[in-house]
């Protein structure tokens, strides 16, 4: 099991930054990939970044340049730095862990944090 607190959302000018942080409950090497997702209203939620074991990132194209997905494994956190903010951008933001296992993978959520960017 995976708890996973996201922290850092709320409502930022358009051309502004946030940086939103997921705490989880276990060291992150446990987990083999750590991800942003995101789901505005009426919408899927998703892909926003990923950021693997060993510290390989992907990323969605509409997010390259702006966002940057990092980890600090000390604090066991993962955090989402977004930058030049769009209303589009509007969502909320969710974390999520997965955990490779022999016949299937296993996903944790967070709770998600609200982020809203205003024009």
């Amino acid at each position: 099991q995976v708890q996973l607190v996201e922290s850092g959302g709320g409502l930022v000018q358009a051309g502004g930054s946030l940086r939103l942080s997921c705490a989880a409950s276990r060291s992150l090497f446990s987990i083999n990939v750590m991800g942003w997702y995101r789901q505005a209203p009426g919408k899927q939620r998703e892909l926003v970044a990923t950021i693997t074991r060993g510290g390989s990132t992907n990323y969605a194209d509409s997010m390259k340049g702006r966002f940057t997905i990092s980890r600090d494994n000390a604090k066991n956190t993962v955090y989402l730095q977004m930058n030049s903010l769009k209303p589009e951008d509007t969502a909320v933001y969710y974390c999520k862990a997965t955990i490779y296992r022999m016949v299937t993978n296993n996903d944790y959520w967070g709770q998600g944090t609200q982020v809203t960017v205003s024009s």
